[in-house]
């Protein structure tokens, strides 16, 4: 019998871009970089959201979400990674790795949660034009919000639960954070149970709302084709270009990790895959958003020159 909820390791050693050491400096200085930048960008977000009236609609209060996400996200593995580096040790602490692990889960979750609800509600934007504000009312919005929240929660919940009744006889993780698949390898219980939880929560929690999104743009794209004029057309795309945008970069990516052949992977290349979503798409969140968004320049300029504005 496997001991219960005990384990052999103290502490994991995330190996992550170790691989690389006459780069670490320049490692450094770029997520660093990343980092702020991102946090930066995503509160002038907020910031823009919040203090204009004219952007209290459903899509920016999707969008606030999802900035609030994208400060999470990154914040839950990049400063570690680079206290690590600067102090130059490679250690997290058991509870440390399922803390990590956990929020890791979460804001991921509901990244991809916060993009789905995104897509339908450019889908009724484009497709169901006169009947947008009757349908997203105030009520239906919070819920398209909290009830991915919820699951969000009790999702990483339930694997990091599932993670304490194993027992572990290596601390050698071959990435920048505690990774749920890269902490099976290390264990010498029995983890077909774990896996197969993951393996159902990858077709709930992925698989399912990339389906939607997927529909969603189908549909858009129908919609779009049968408007007469290019420029309507042109005007309609640009309205979800952004989206799409940040879709393409976090389905990429997260394809590239979880759903290409073995041979394909290597601790490098995941490590690489894992850094565009959870540290490069949050930081260019901000700049897709607001270089093409008018109405959010014009907020933006608002909120930092403290202007006041009247909406209808």
């Amino acid at each position: 019998m496997e001991k219960g909820n005990q384990t052999s390791v103290s502490e994991f050693l995330l190996l992550g871009f170790s691989s690389w050491p006459e780069r670490q400096a320049l490692l450094f200085v770029l997520f660093l970089c990343l980092y702020l930048t991102g946090l930066f960008g995503n509160l002038l977000i907020l910031l823009a959201i919040v203090s204009d009236c004219c952007l209290h609609t459903p899509m920016y209060f999707f969008l606030a979400n999802l900035s609030v996400v994208d400060l999470c996200l990154p914040s839950a593995t990049v400063p570690k990674m680079l206290l690590n580096i600067q102090a130059q040790t490679q250690t997290i602490s058991y509870p440390g790795c399922l803390a990590q692990l956990y929020f890791c889960m979460m804001f991921t979750n509901m990244d991809n949660f916060l993009l789905t609800v995104m897509a339908y509600d450019r889908y009724m934007a484009i497709c169901h034009p006169l009947h947008y504000s009757t349908i997203m009312t105030q009520c239906l919005c919070a819920s398209l919000v909290a009830v991915p929240w919820v699951l969000a929660t009790l999702n990483p919940l339930l694997h990091t639960l599932m993670l304490t009744r194993l027992h572990f006889c290596s601390n050698t993780i071959h990435h920048f954070f505690c990774d749920i698949n890269s902490l099976f390898p290390l264990s010498c219980s029995d983890t077909s149970l774990n896996q197969s939880i993951v393996l159902a929560a990858v077709a709930l929690i992925f698989v399912v709302p990339s389906g939607c999104i997927m529909a969603s743009y189908s549909l858009i794209i129908s919609a779009v084709m049968k408007i007469p004029s290019a420029q309507g057309k042109l005007k309609a795309f640009s309205t979800c270009g952004s989206h799409l945008a940040l879709v393409i970069l976090f389905y990429g990516a997260i394809t590239g990790i979880y759903m290409s052949p073995s041979s394909n992977h290597s601790p490098e290349k995941d490590s690489a895959a894992s850094a565009v979503f959870m540290v490069v798409a949050p930081g260019l969140n901000p700049f897709i958003y607001s270089l093409r968004n008018s109405e959010l320049k014009g907020a933006l300029k608002k909120a930092v020159g403290q202007t006041k504005t009247f909406c209808q």
